[in-house]
């Protein structure tokens, strides 16, 4: 039977298990992802969370000394991929809705299909700058922040479509996710601001929270004791990626704004090559989700970035 996040964790009296996945990259078939999912599935993941890319612009170096601009989506197929891991698991599904490179009635028409495939869940997130650009833009007619999607979210699940002269409209009953920033969102002037436009997300309908990766969860408990001081009440989700190659102490900082500690990063030099800093993440990550299960944190989400042997190793200790 399909339930929202929500009602997964309502009905629960533990915490939970589930994961994020990214869509197979075009010209890849099912099996590219069955591949993360099989060796997961054991673990009774209560849903699978499909992250959404945008389109990317690439230059292509021609005769002359020309150059061609063409755009390329490289993930397609959000929906698609949502429908076939719903029905060939029977698992609750998590698609991302994203702002860039749609209109609302992109939006809305995707929204549409979803509900149509039964889909109950969302994760709504503005979604990055392209590729080279400095700024996230907007398409024309299409949504800036992630707040007017949830909006327009909220709006579909009373009835409201963007065509006021729909009569007889049907409701949709999403329940909407929204993304959380323990370390603050990088574009956020500081942790209160992020904080003050999360609750705003909330008021406007959002029913959960999943936050951005972290290392520390001194960081993670201080940010839901700071969500709480300021009346957002519902549940928040904590994301963990473990640390898997030396690079990443140097590009998840730079990428995702969020500290490596000091004692992770001393660690993480003493490793030989690789093989080692994975096995050193996937400890870390066991001491942090032990920790957050003991303080009773609803969910336990995982960031498998395409590989899940990590992940099930961290399942293993924890569930």
């Amino acid at each position: 039977m399909d339930k929202t996040v929500i009602e997964h964790i309502e009905n629960s009296k533990d915490t939970l298990f589930s994961f994020e996945l990214l869509p197979p990259l075009k010209g890849q078939d099912f099996g590219s992802i069955q591949k993360t999912i099989d060796p997961l599935f054991e673990f009774k993941p209560s849903f699978i969370n499909i992250t959404y890319h945008q389109e990317e612009t690439e230059y292509e170096n021609l005769p002359g000394g020309l150059i061609k601009k063409k755009v390329v989506r490289k993930r397609p197929g959000s929906v698609g991929i949502s429908a076939a891991i719903k029905y060939r698991y029977g698992v609750n599904v998590v698609p991302h809705i994203i702002c860039g490179g749609f209109s609302r009635e992109d939006t809305e028409n995707a929204l549409i299909d979803l509900n149509f495939l039964g889909v109950k869940n969302l994760l709504v997130v503005r979604g990055d700058a392209q590729v080279g650009m400095k700024n996230f833009v907007a398409e024309p007619n299409g949504n800036k922040y992630s707040i007017d999607t949830v909006k327009q979210v909220a709006n579909l699940n009373k009835g409201i479509y963007l065509d006021s002269n729909i009569r007889n409209s049907r409701s949709t009953n999403f329940c909407i996710g929204v993304a959380g920033y323990p370390e603050k969102h990088a574009e956020s002037p500081n942790l209160d601001s992020d904080i003050h436009f999360l609750k705003k997300k909330v008021e406007a309908g959002a029913d959960f929270i999943v936050t951005q990766m972290f290392f520390d969860n001194k960081k993670f408990f201080d940010f839901v004791k700071r969500c709480r001081e300021e009346g957002i009440e519902v549940p928040i989700i904590p994301g963990l990626k473990p640390i898997s190659t030396q690079n990443q102490i140097v590009t998840i900082p730079k990428t995702f704004n969020v500290d490596v500690p000091s004692e992770l990063v001393k660690e993480v030099i003493k490793c030989k090559n690789n093989d080692e800093v994975r096995q050193l993440g996937v400890e870390w990550a066991i001491v942090q989700s032990r920790e957050l299960k003991e303080a009773g944190v609803p969910v336990l989400h995982y960031y498998t970035m395409g590989k899940s042997d990590n992940i099930r190793k961290i399942a293993e200790g924890v569930f």
